[in-house]
């Protein structure tokens, strides 16, 4: 993917936003590419916006992409259908499947297996105008989402006023529970805890955040865990999160010095499971569905990679 970086002299003193100050500049970026082909903005490390202001010093670093499709098509992909009504679907997402289309993963996504499913038409893809409506267009009937390693529960919804009220479900986290399984590699000192953050990008790797306290920075992350099982230097503990940050298990649980086995990102590869693949996995959620008054309860089957690692290290140390 194309990056573009730069900094901003120290001279200046204008109050341009970010897309018109980029814009400007003799190898800028044009207001429609930065619309429809930016996947990330960076700000002095941070995620940015195109409409905040640039000021002196300013370190910006911007991803896009230039190969934007027409349409994001149906695509025959067996999905793990868990539920299904008029207004929602809800699926086990497997492993590796990236939730929908963005910078380099155009097709192979959630939502291309979910208009087929429902029996859709393509998607016509907008590259120039609003920035919500362009990004929305990629993402029909998705509210929330997973990593592409992680794999289980995620809701989806099938017409507009379905995803308004799932929306509304999860910007109000007392109307919803998510609950996350996970073997890491150590045991933390607490057999259970709440574990209260900010989470910032990472000023030394753009690809990871980290979990800081003392500060004000970033955006604060709460994840409450219990440790179901220990296996020597291995544990299987249950999250569940009280916010929804990018990567926040995994950057909490490194905090916690137990990194999750299998995370190529915030671990190192592990000896006695070298092909381990990121052991996380969203087994319980519950949620008011449409026009519902009660929480509705949804769980998974334990994924057959968490079996397999489990039952290898019941083997080598049993079970605590």
């Amino acid at each position: 993917m194309p990056f573009f970086n730069f900094v901003v002299p120290d001279n200046f003193s204008g109050t341009e936003r970010l897309d018109k100050y980029v814009s400007s500049l003799p190898d800028g970026l044009n207001r429609s590419k930065l619309k429809s082909g930016v996947n990330e903005i960076l700000v002095n490390g941070k995620k940015g916006k195109l409409s905040q202001k640039v000021k002196a010093k300013d370190q910006i670093n911007i991803e896009w992409e230039d190969n934007i499709p027409d349409n994001i098509d149906p695509e025959d992909i067996p999905l793990e259908i868990v539920y299904e009504d008029e207004d929602v679907t809800v699926v086990s997402k497997a492993q590796g499947m990236v939730t929908h289309p963005a910078c380099g993963n155009w097709n192979g996504t959630l939502v291309n297996a979910l208009l087929y499913h429902w029996g859709r038409e393509s998607v016509d893809q907008i590259k120039t105008g609003d920035t919500k409506d362009i990004l929305q267009r990629r993402r029909p009937g998705i509210v929330h989402r997973l990593d592409k390693d992680t794999s289980g529960l995620i809701i989806t919804a099938k017409n507009p006023e379905a995803e308004e009220w799932l929306h509304n479900q999860f910007m109000d986290k007392r109307s919803m529970q998510k609950e996350y399984i996970c073997i890491v590699c150590g045991k933390p000192k607490e057999n259970a805890g709440v574990i209260k953050t900010q989470i910032i990008r990472d000023p030394k790797n753009r690809k990871k955040f980290k979990a800081v306290t003392g500060t004000s920075e970033g955006k604060t992350a709460v994840s409450i865990y219990h440790v179901i099982s220990t296996y020597g230097n291995y544990s299987l503990v249950r999250v569940r999160i009280k916010t929804g940050r990018t990567h926040q298990i995994r950057v909490h649980m490194r905090y916690l010095n137990c990194p999750i086995l299998g995370d190529v990102i915030y671990n190192s590869p592990d000896k006695k499971f070298p092909k381990a693949t990121l052991m996380l996995h969203s087994y319980k959620m519950k949620i008011r569905l449409p026009g519902q008054k009660e929480l509705t309860s949804f769980r998974t089957k334990t994924p057959e990679r968490f079996l397999e690692v489990e039952k290898k290290l019941k083997k080598i140390y049993g079970k605590r």
